[in-house]
């Protein structure tokens, strides 16, 4: 079984991606998106998308983006990331472009857009995520 195809199972196997309705659209090595169809009950008390489900697309973009250039004994955990909002969550859908801006054997340096889709197809960028994501072995968990 190929990285990409280990990823694409890892995705497969997250419950709350499920729960969220979230889509695998994309994956190259390095390279990770993920997209969310508007829900009202993915929503915050003004009727716009919650920050944390903004986040978690971002995290598991920049996750599955780091996962795809690991040895194939490797899983990915984060280890601490920063998200930055820059405008509300309002959209027909979020789409989370997560990549890796440093790999390396233990620790990856990445970086996720999270990018609300409009009524008229455009895109506006929502959110900006920072992340650092560990080599992890699942003997060793």
């Amino acid at each position: 079984m190929s990285q990409l195809d280990r990823v694409r199972a890892a995705f497969a196997a997250q419950g709350f991606m499920r729960t969220l309705g979230a889509a695998l659209v994309a994956l190259e090595p390095g390279r990770c998106e993920i997209a969310c169809d508007f829900r009202a009950d993915l929503t915050q008390h003004h009727g716009l998308f919650h920050a944390g489900v903004l986040t978690t697309l971002a995290d598991n973009a920049c996750g599955f983006a780091a996962m795809s250039m690991l040895p194939e004994d490797c899983e990915v955990l984060s280890v601490e990331f920063k998200t930055s909002f820059l405008r509300p969550g309002a959209g027909l859908a979020a789409i989370a472009r997560g990549e890796v801006l440093k790999p390396g054997r233990t620790l990856s340096f990445c970086r996720a857009d999270v990018h609300m889709r409009q009524p008229d197809g455009r895109e506006a960028l929502a959110a900006t995520m920072l992340a650092t994501m560990m080599a992890a072995r699942p003997d060793a968990r």
